[in-house]
């Protein structure tokens, strides 16, 4: 009989250990909402800023790639398993050790949030349910995110929150904290959609607080109460999305 109880425990604690809480189901919830699967074989192609992208990410691999024209001069930046590298004019460029860094800061920023809410459920990702809240009339589950030391890649002390409407499941607001160039908070709104082949990509609107020393937690108060500087729109234009095998 204390065999069969103690068998009984084990399958509980194997159970409990393996079922999602509760952020990472509103997180899973969110992530089939804008694509689910498809994301994984997606590779998205966007022009943002003037600068062409091409972001694939798999769960076993990733390419990311950056081209422009400055100066007569054609750019491509590809970040991948293999680190960074840049082409000019189809000439390998040895760049400083600092610039790498960057430059490689500045085209994963761009893949992650592109590919919002894909990625959250990367290893080194921390979720935690900061309950719900009600914004401009609709109500959202707020999950904030943090990362671990190991596999959090450079920025692994940002934190982010993410509003996710309980009714679309799709992410209308974020926030995040930010230590590279100085640091800073920044808030963002959803303001378009794209639906591009079961994909929904989005664009936003990107706030700042007059005093980027406050939580990241304190944003949404601010953004409710007007005192939110509009900084810039994140616009994603050109989009195609191609499934690869």
């Amino acid at each position: 009989m204390k065999k069969e109880w103690y068998l009984l425990f084990l399958i509980v604690i194997v159970t409990a250990c393996k079922a999602p809480n509760e952020a990472e189901t509103i997180i899973n919830q969110s992530i089939k909402a804008h694509g689910g699967d498809l994301y994984q074989s997606a590779e998205i192609s966007f022009t943002f800023r003037e600068r062409q992208y091409k972001i694939f990410k798999s769960p076993n691999s990733y390419s990311y790639s950056r081209s422009f024209n400055d100066e007569g001069k054609k750019t491509v930046d590809v970040l991948n398993k293999e680190g960074f590298s840049r082409e000019v004019n189809g000439q390998k460029v040895a760049l400083p050790e600092e610039e790498k860094i960057a430059y490689t800061n500045s085209v994963n920023s761009v893949a992650y949030f592109a590919f919002l809410p894909y990625g959250l459920n990367d290893a080194a990702v921390i979720k935690k349910s900061m309950g719900a809240e009600t914004i401009e009339g609709k109500e959202y589950n707020v999950i904030k995110v943090t990362f671990e030391k190991e596999g959090g890649g450079e920025d692994f002390e940002d934190e982010f929150l993410y509003w996710i409407n309980k009714e679309t499941h799709l992410v209308d607001y974020l926030a995040y904290s930010y230590h590279t160039d100085g640091g800073g908070l920044r808030f963002r709104k959803a303001i378009n959609t794209h639906e591009i082949s079961g994909l929904i990509l989005q664009d936003y609107e990107n706030y700042k607080p007059e005093d980027e020393s406050l939580s990241v937690e304190d944003l949404s108060e601010l953004f409710k109460n007007g005192e939110l500087k509009l900084l810039s729109e994140i616009l994603l234009e050109d989009i195609q999305v191609k499934f690869v095998n």
